[in-house]
């Protein structure tokens, strides 16, 4: 389990249980009450905040026993492997088809970071 999700979990936890001990408080004044919706708005701001500010763990990106592509025409892409960003963690791209592009066209068939 990652940071990030103990840390949203934990603050659903506490979010959860101020809501319920204010509810079992009964409190009959209006002023109490936003006091209440104050405090859980505040709790679960710091704990997005929090899991906000960890680092996203990528489990990597893979692209395995894929079939052929072509692309005509410019602006068109032929992608038989990984394209585009791939968060935090490892590309990988093996056994992957042909790909080919013509007239302006482009083709990627291992590993290629750029946006397609």
């Amino acid at each position: 389990m990652t940071a990030r999700r103990v840390v949203i979990g934990l603050t659903s936890v506490v979010v959860a249980a101020l809501g319920a001990a204010f509810a079992v408080l009964q409190w009959d004044n209006a002023e109490r009450i936003a006091t209440v919706a104050s405090a859980l708005a505040a709790v679960a701001a710091v704990g997005v905040g929090v899991w906000a500010a960890l680092p996203a763990v990528g489990v990597g990106t893979r692209a395995s026993h894929t079939g052929n592509a072509t692309a005509r025409g410019r602006g068109s892409a032929a992608n038989t492997g990984v394209a585009g960003r791939t968060g935090s963690g490892q590309a990988v791209a093996d056994r992957t088809g042909d790909a080919e592009a013509s007239e302006g066209g482009s083709a990627n068939t291992g590993v290629n970071g750029r946006q397609p």
